[in-house]
Parts: C-alpha cells; structure tokens; sequence
C-alpha cells in the first residue's frame, strides 16, 4: 500500500489556514494526510472521489480553530462550502457536508447515495483511536503512516479542548459524536 506524501491540494488548502491553527497546525496537518491516507487505502478512487476526500479531510475539523468551538461540524461544513462555492464545485456540497457531518458518527453510514461518507468515517476512526480500530487495514500500514505523519501532539490537544468544553457544557459534554 502506498503512502501518499505530499498531496498540493492539501498543502494549498491547509497552508492558507497555518497562522489561524497556530501550534496545532502541524498535528492537525498530520492528522489530515494520516485520515486521508487510510480512506485511500480502504477504497479505490477515482480522481473526483480523490479530490472529495481531500477537501473534506482539510475541512473536516478546520471549524475548531476557524470558530474557536469543539462544537466544530457547522462551521467546519460552511468552510467546506464557501471554498466549494468560490471554485465552481457546489454540486459537490451535499456529499462533502455530510462526509464532515458524519465523520463521528459511531454506526456504519448506510445512504448508498453517498458511499464516501462511510469510506471517510472509517478513516478518520483509524486514526482516531491511534490504529486500534483498523476497519481491515493492516497494523504494519497504519505503523507506517504514522511514522510518516507523527501525531505531533494532535490527540493531546483534541482531548485538552475536550475538557475545555466538558466544562462549559456538562449536559452536552461531546456534541460531535452521533449514533
């Protein structure tokens, strides 16, 4: 399996977000190329569903820093949008807001329609649960990804930012989880 090292869409979509991320940017950086990574290794796309995955990946927790929030899938899903908007892709949007909607979700996505969504919620869940969860990928790739893309201190922050809003809101202590 390949690993893909340096994607420019990527690059150009994450660079532009570098100084709002600050010192999370290289975590969160890793994080998108790890994800990204594994659903590439779970489905075989052509070059559309490619592109989808990686504007989701650079989109799908962009909201925590952009809104300063945990409850970070809204404004992660209008980032998502407004960019598809400014580049001609609307049509685009249904499948890509649900791909960042949906990517917590605890249960298999099952609307057929959109047969990403599901790909890049058992991506983001490799990475999530740092390999435990393996959704059929071998142990020795997700060991070879992660070596590649070092977490960088992005679960440490996610669970600090968790606590932040546990906080502040103890009746609904992690709103971007979904049965």
């Amino acid at each position: 399996m390949v690993i893909e090292e340096h994607i420019s869409l990527l690059e150009d979509l994450l660079g532009q977000w570098q100084t709002k991320i600050g010192p999370d940017y290289t975590g969160y950086k890793h994080h998108v190329y790890r994800m990204i990574n594994f659903c590439l290794a779970l489905h075989k796309c052509q070059r559309e569903e490619r592109e989808k995955i990686i504007i989701a990946g650079c989109f799908h927790d962009l909201g925590i820093w952009a809104s300063d929030t945990f409850d970070y899938l809204p404004p992660s899903m209008a980032l998502a949008r407004a960019y598809l908007e400014q580049n001609q892709l609307e049509a685009w949007a249904p499948e890509i807001e649900r791909m960042i909607g949906e990517h917590h979700k605890l249960r298999k996505y099952r609307d057929e329609r959109f047969p990403l969504v599901e790909v890049f919620r058992r991506g983001d869940l490799v990475d999530f649960s740092l390999g435990l969860v393996t959704c059929g990928l071998p142990r020795s790739y997700i060991r070879r990804v992660k070596h590649r893309f070092p977490n960088a201190g992005f679960h440490k922050r996610l669970v600090q930012l968790e606590l932040g809003w546990f906080a502040g809101h103890p009746l609904n202590p992690a709103p971007v989880f979904k049965w």
